[in-house]
């Protein structure tokens, strides 16, 4: 297993749909193994691989919730219901380091995907486990969260986010 680079906002593959994967086999195993090394190492609660600059419809998600279901291996996911009561939650993310806020999403989902060796499966979740897979899924298609917001916080948070990244150093960046 190794630990995959983690690209950043604004890099392209972040606002790219990811395509979905059609071959269930050793290397998609083995990237997956990656993803979720990279994840945990990174201290995230989710990672998409098109936070890896690939571009299939891949995620690893761990909630870290004694309860829940531990590291989900997630491809292909569709969410097929979504609660139309919402919940607002503070999200951050690997691709935007050092940034948080709030994001309003559907308090519930249930997903469709398929595991690492091709086997359907489906997952009801709420709070903490739903935001992240609704956030997840999010990136899969091209989307990120600063895009869930109004115009003017989005203005804000990226001049904020900007300044944080020209202060890093190289080596971070």
């Amino acid at each position: 297993m190794a630990v995959l680079e983690i690209v950043h906002y604004p890099h392209e593959a972040l606002t790219t749909p990811a395509k979905p994967v059609e071959t269930f086999d050793a290397d998609l195993a083995a990237f997956i193994d990656d993803m979720a090394e990279t994840m945990y190492d990174a201290d995230g609660v989710g990672l998409a691989a098109n936070q890896v600059a690939v571009l299939k419809r891949v995620t690893v998600i761990d909630t870290g919730d004694e309860d829940g279901p531990g590291l989900l291996e997630i491809v292909n996911p569709t969410i097929v219901a979504r609660s139309e009561e919402p919940i607002l939650w503070q999200e951050g993310c690997l691709s935007f380091p050092e940034l948080f806020f709030d994001v309003k999403r559907a308090k519930e989902v249930t997903v469709e995907y398929f595991d690492r060796h091709g086997a359907p499966q489906r997952i009801e979740a709420d709070g903490l486990l739903a935001v992240a897979l609704q956030h997840e899924i999010d990136h899969l298609d091209g989307v990120v969260y600063i895009d869930r917001i109004g115009q003017v916080d989005r203005r804000l948070m990226l001049r904020k986010y900007r300044k944080r990244m020209s202060e890093r150093p190289a080596s971070d960046a």
